[in-house]
Parts: structure tokens; sequence; C-alpha cells
């Protein structure tokens, strides 16, 4: 019986439960957003307001035992410098839930986790290394805004249609050719 029972178990043992929320964690604090089912979003946001009302305090002792929950530096150093100030005046309820509405695969709920200031417009802005090739096929890295990769990721794609359609062209003709001779 689960009488009183606060641990939602995801018919995982403790240690796979307790790496399945790390990661939630993780990547909520690193993209301030993420598509998952709807019973992981809202044992996640037990978890995510907790460690954010925890960094708020910003003393070592909160840093290390975010640290012991959370071994990803970056996350708790996400938490303690940029979202506890941003929510130094709200008293709870950082996060939102948004129903998306049943998986075509298998019908489970999924739901958008997201903090409440969340602005998609802003997270567009940051800057990401892209592998770019120049003419001379050689490889080198770029730092690109989110617009201008979806830009480059296009143009590469034209390229390469146009590259496969005139390969398809060579190749009809040569068929035509041998079968007039």
């Amino acid at each position: 019986m689960r009488h009183r029972s606060q641990v939602k178990r995801f018919s995982r043992s403790p240690e796979a439960r307790k790496a399945l929320i790390r990661g939630l964690v993780s990547s909520l604090v690193e993209h301030e957003r993420i598509k998952t089912t709807l019973p992981k979003a809202k044992e996640l946001r037990r978890h995510v307001e907790r460690a954010i009302t925890m960094g708020r305090k910003g003393d070592l002792h909160a840093t290390r035992t975010l640290l012991s929950r959370y071994p990803n530096k970056d996350t708790v150093r996400k938490i303690i410098s940029d979202l506890s100030p941003r929510f130094k005046e709200r008293p709870g309820g950082y996060t939102r839930i948004l129903k998306l509405g049943a998986r075509a695969g298998d019908g489970a709920p999924m739901a958008f986790i997201e903090f409440v200031d969340y602005n998609p417009a802003k997270t567009d802005d940051k800057t990401t290394k892209v592998k770019v090739r120049d003419g001379k096929r050689k490889q080198t890295t770029k730092e690109m805004t989110t617009e201008q990769k979806q830009a480059y990721l296009a143009a590469q794609a034209e390229k390469a249609a146009a590259k496969k359609k005139k390969h398809l062209r060579q190749v009809q003709s040569e068929s035509r050719r041998a079968n007039r001779a």
C-alpha cells in the first residue's frame, strides 16, 4: 500500500529514479523549458522549486547541498547566480506546467514545464557553436545565433537538394544514351 507515500516511483529503482530526476532538473535549468510526460513534470516541479528556494539563500551550505543533490556544477551555478535572483521577490511557484495532450506513440499525457518568466524570444539570442565547411571542404567552428544557424542549415539543405537533382539528371541522360545505342 502507498498510504501517505510522497514519491512517484515511475517503475524504476531508487537509483534510476534519482538519475532521472537529476537529468530532468539539469535539462530544465539549462533550457528553461522542456517537454516531458505530465507525471514527470509534476514530480520535477517539486524538486526544482525546492532547489531554487534553497539557492535563494546563496550561502556555502546551500551550494554544497545543491551539489550533493545535483552534481552538475553548471546547473548549481545557474540556480544560485541566475534563477534565484530572478525569483528573489517571488514567494514560490517558479514553474508552470502546460498540458499538451496525448503522445502519439503510447498515449502518454505530455506537458511543457517552464519557468514562469520564460520568454522564447530571449532564448533565441543565445549563440551556439556550429561546424561549418568552407569551399575547400575544411571544417571549422563558428559562433552563430539560433536564427543564423537555422538559415545556414536551410542553405546547406538547399545545396544538397540541388546537387542531388543534378546527379539525377546526369544518371537519366546516361540511361537515355545507353537505351538509344
